[in-house]
């Protein structure tokens, strides 16, 4: 009985936070990915509803956040406009993220190393996670041969940590980064371009983004948050959000297919995203899935369920945070101080805010995490963007890793 009522709170409750969110503009500001971090987190700690305990319950949580977030991955995709993608400021973004990541780990492994053996093999352990994902963090484990306490340790506290640097992206950091970078950038052919402009229309609840980075003396007017979620059960969109459902549904079965075939696993994250990527681009391009105006918006709603899931299931009490005080430091050094320096680069090689926050997302959290922040941001044209990244860092941070490890030797 507990397992059908917590299925029904976690599908369900997603849609009272966004109708609180449009009735009250405080909340709205919030946010309802926040607010569902932090409804999620109350009622599991505070055992108002025995969300996060019971082994019972932890399958049906495992459950949820593989499949509500490989589900929503490829209709968010289809909503995205790829045409405009621009390949330059990719690869600065790219590059500007794994230095940064990379020459902060160096350098925290000197301020926080206390002459432990192997913790070299922590250095590793997070130039891997933090340039790929968890996926990495396992390969690395193997690789370097990382004991299990160890990697419990590391793995636990990378969790617990990232997710409150998300936490504080969406509360803070964002509107903070966007006032310090200016939410400017130069287009290809180097000219200088005005800053994205935001203005709240007459309208309850519209709103529009005037973007000016992506063109040169024209605006470029792209609706954002037009009454999200509203009309997806209406005659118009319904049976094309049920086709995006169902698309999603087969690109991931493709997907797993493929990830067997090559590593005889069926959830190879790097295979498995790699395929789903590529198959989600190529729909986007097909005039039918065009069509499919609210697939995005049915994708967010998972990615919605996804984040009340993932909240309650972190139990605050279970936490020794008195061991390992100098891993812990290390973690969180890594993570915030390599956000301080894409900041930094990013205002040197004019790097935009929205660009140099997913790419930081997409290598400290993972791809998957992408379409979160950028709801958050009111901004779709940087998912292709972090997610392009996000899945480069799975492909090069075993490498990169084992480099660093061996260095610090």
């Amino acid at each position: 009985m507990i397992q059908f009522i917590s299925l029904l709170f976690y599908f369900l409750f997603p849609s009272l936070i966004i109708y609180l969110c449009r009735r009250y503009s405080f909340m709205n500001k919030i946010g309802e990915i926040l607010l569902l971090y932090i409804v999620g987190i109350l009622l599991s700690n505070l055992l108002v509803f025995p969300l996060g305990f019971g082994d019972s319950l932890k399958g049906i949580q495992d459950a949820l956040t593989s499949v509500t977030i490989l589900l929503a991955f490829p209709m968010i995709l289809f909503g995205c406009d790829f045409k405009n993608w621009k390949l330059k400021k990719a690869i600065i973004a790219l590059c500007i993220g794994l230095v940064s990541v990379i020459a902060v780990d160096i350098i925290g492994y000197y301020i926080f190393n206390d002459n432990q053996t192997g913790f070299n093999k922590i250095a590793g352990l997070l130039v891997g996670v933090y340039t790929g994902g968890t996926p990495n963090l396992a390969s690395l484990k193997i690789a370097l041969n990382v004991d299990a306490e160890t990697y419990i340790f590391v793995h636990t506290f990378d969790m617990i940590i990232s997710f409150v640097y998300l936490v504080f992206l969406m509360a803070f950091g964002i509107k903070l980064f966007r006032t310090f970078l200016k939410r400017q950038q130069t287009t290809d052919n180097g000219q200088q371009t005005q800053p994205v402009e935001t203005r709240q229309l007459h309208n309850k609840n519209e709103q529009e983004v005037i973007d000016t980075s992506e063109t040169t003396g024209s605006r470029d007017v792209t609706p954002v948050a037009s009454e999200p979620y509203s009309g997806i059960f209406t005659k118009k969109h319904f049976p094309k959000t049920l086709g995006a459902f169902a698309l999603s549904i087969l690109i991931v079965g493709v997907g797993m297919g493929v990830s067997f075939l090559v590593s005889g696993k069926i959830d190879d994250m790097l295979v498995l995203i790699l395929t789903m990527t590529t198959l989600s681009i190529a729909a986007s391009f097909l005039p039918f899935v065009r069509k499919m105006e609210k697939s995005y918006d049915a994708g967010m709603y998972l990615v919605l369920v996804f984040s009340l899931v993932v909240a309650s299931m972190v139990d605050v009490t279970a936490i020794d945070y008195r061991a390992g005080i100098n891993i812990i430091g290390y973690i969180a050094f890594v993570i915030f101080c390599s956000l301080i320096l894409s900041i930094l680069l990013s205002k040197i090689f004019k790097v935009d805010a929205d660009t140099m926050v997913i790419t930081s997302v997409a290598l400290i959290n993972s791809p998957l995490f992408v379409p979160m922040i950028a709801e958050n941001m009111k901004n779709k044209k940087v998912i292709i963007t972090g997610i392009t990244i996000g899945v480069i860092g799975y492909a090069v941070g075993n490498y990169l890793g084992i480099i660093v490890s061996q260095l610090l030797k």
